[in-house]
């Protein structure tokens, strides 16, 4: 199987026209995404928490958490995002792909939009 990479824009939701480009691995199966302390301190990103990840191998290991805004073509969205170190990947996770409104298809490993659904109470009488 390949692999699929997207070049995305990442920034501080409070300062979202200060972006920075980077190449993403798109990974189906992480949930959130990991980019570099070092960019997410330039960006002036902060973490907000700490939280534990389960590696493949088992293995746990502990990593910071905070808030970004995604920008792809004219797609924008916000996520959380990883603060990765030294060894860590930088992934795009499935939640900032929903965020995105795109999915991936797994097998064909394509990008897909995702139908945007909104529950709304209808305000109408229903015709009979």
């Amino acid at each position: 199987m390949g692999l699929t990479v997207l070049n995305v824009q990442v920034g501080n939701p409070s300062n979202p026209k200060k972006l920075k480009e980077l190449e993403f691995l798109v990974d189906s199966g992480a949930v959130h995404s990991v980019v570099s302390v070092s960019v997410l301190r330039e960006l002036k990103i902060k973490p907000v928490k700490k939280e534990e990840f389960r590696l493949a191998n088992g293995e746990r290991i502990v990593r910071k958490k905070g808030f970004a805004f995604f920008k792809y073509g004219e797609r924008i969205g916000g996520a959380d995002v990883i603060f990765g170190e030294k060894g860590d990947s930088v992934l795009l996770g499935a939640l900032t792909l929903e965020a995105l409104g795109l999915s991936l298809d797994p097998l064909r490993r394509e990008l897909k939009e995702l139908p945007m659904m909104l529950a709304v109470t209808s305000t109408s009488t229903p015709k009979n």
